[in-house]
């Protein structure tokens, strides 16, 4: 059995650490923890790594699609690798959520996110476990773009850290054999 995590994100510097690149530095965190590292995989569209949790091989995965099209990547990893729904979680950015915060779902459709509107699509179904977190809604005079594109300043930029950190925590439990619902017990807040 292999367990998946996709953060989603976009490539390229210009995008890094932006919000909507959460996922991405959830996934790098994992990797780093784990002392692994990053391979583009041109046929999958996608960078990828893997480590074992105990006995448990953990594949970590960042589509190179660009948000929109994540599913075309994390398709047909799923298919090749043969992952199960259930052992399968993407790390999204959610803007009805506070800086800071963190929310498990177990399934639940696109909520506007464009890069799961693409994995839904992709799947077939809108039941795939989902680690979102809050990156807060814009200020008045900026568009959602602006927004999920820009940088995290001053006290969220310590706030994200911290959140990233419990998002790999999380991660980490599950795929050292929690269920997902004792996961989101443990770490939904």
């Amino acid at each position: 059995m292999t367990k998946m995590i996709v953060g989603l994100g976009n490539i390229g510097p210009k995008y890094e650490n932006t919000k909507h690149n959460i996922g991405f530095m959830t996934v790098d965190e994992l990797a780093s923890r784990h002392q692994v590292t990053f391979k583009e995989d041109k046929v999958f569209k996608a960078s990828i790594s893997e480590y074992f949790e105990g006995t448990q091989k953990v594949i970590l995965v960042k589509p190179t699609t660009f948000m929109n099209e994540s599913g075309k990547a994390v398709g047909p990893l799923s298919t090749y690798f043969n992952i199960a729904l259930e052992d399968l979680v993407v790390i999204q950015d959610d803007l009805d959520m506070d800086v800071g915060k963190i929310r498990l779902r177990q399934k639940g459709g696109s909520g506007g996110q464009n890069g799961i509107k693409s994995i839904i699509s992709h799947l077939g179904t809108q039941e795939f476990q989902r680690v979102k977190v809050g990156i807060g809604r814009p200020p008045k005079n900026m568009s959602v773009t602006n927004h999920v594109l820009s940088r995290f300043q001053g006290d969220q930029a310590i706030e994200i850290e911290i959140v990233i950190k419990k998002a790999a925590d999380a991660l980490e439990y599950w795929s050292s054999g929690g269920t997902f619902i004792d996961t989101m017990n443990k770490f939904n807040g």
